[in-house]
């Protein structure tokens, strides 16, 4: 065998050799949760920052509920998959209602149909109203599209602990916050 021909199958099976070790770790190593991105603890602060007025036209800070596992909700009267969501928001809310949690959904849409949905739907916490562009502090939390509806949940020390684009069934909602109540 030439020497040339030699070296190039030499490079030929190091190259497959590292190809296939390099696979072979990919599928052995964990592989992120799926459905939420994965973002920094800290990068809920400008969440935690709005003030934004409820259904009565009241200011209310965010940040007021630190101390609390708080559940932060996007939504729309004009959004299906949000009006499905809601129930199921509310009906964790009223099993949670002697623990230190706090549901705020915050209402990208008009004052009027805001309260009239509050009303209608008997929505056990606040309703906070937004304007559209309220939308862009999601894009950071892997909500880019700036789409409905978009769910943030916090720990009690205020830090971000999970985001998710689109609905969050029942289970799931109450099963984080269980998560986050039993912890610290």
């Amino acid at each position: 065998m030439k020497p040339i021909t030699r070296n190039i199958l030499i490079v030929a099976v190091a190259a497959i050799a590292a190809l296939g070790g390099y696979l072979a770790q990919r599928s052995i190593a964990p592989s992120p949760a799926t459905g939420a991105p994965q973002v920094a603890r800290d990068a809920g602060a400008p969440i935690l920052a709005l003030n934004l007025p409820d259904s009565k036209g009241a200011n209310q800070a965010l940040a007021q509920w630190r101390g609390k596992v708080l559940v932060v909700n996007f939504w729309a009267t004009w959004c299906p998959p949000c009006l499905r969501e809601i129930p199921e928001f509310s009906a964790v809310s009223r099993r949670f209602a002697d623990a230190p949690v706090q549901f705020v959904g915050i209402g990208i849409d008009q004052p009027d149909n805001v309260r009239k949905f509050a009303e209608e739907n008997k929505v056990p916490y606040p309703l906070l109203i937004a304007p559209l562009e309220t939308l862009a502090v999601t894009s950071a939390l892997g909500n880019s599209s700036q789409a409905l509806p978009f769910t943030a949940i916090f720990d009690r020390q205020g830090e971000l602990d999970f985001v998710k684009l689109g609905t969050l069934n029942e289970a799931e909602l109450e099963g984080k916050i269980r998560a986050l109540l039993a912890s610290r």
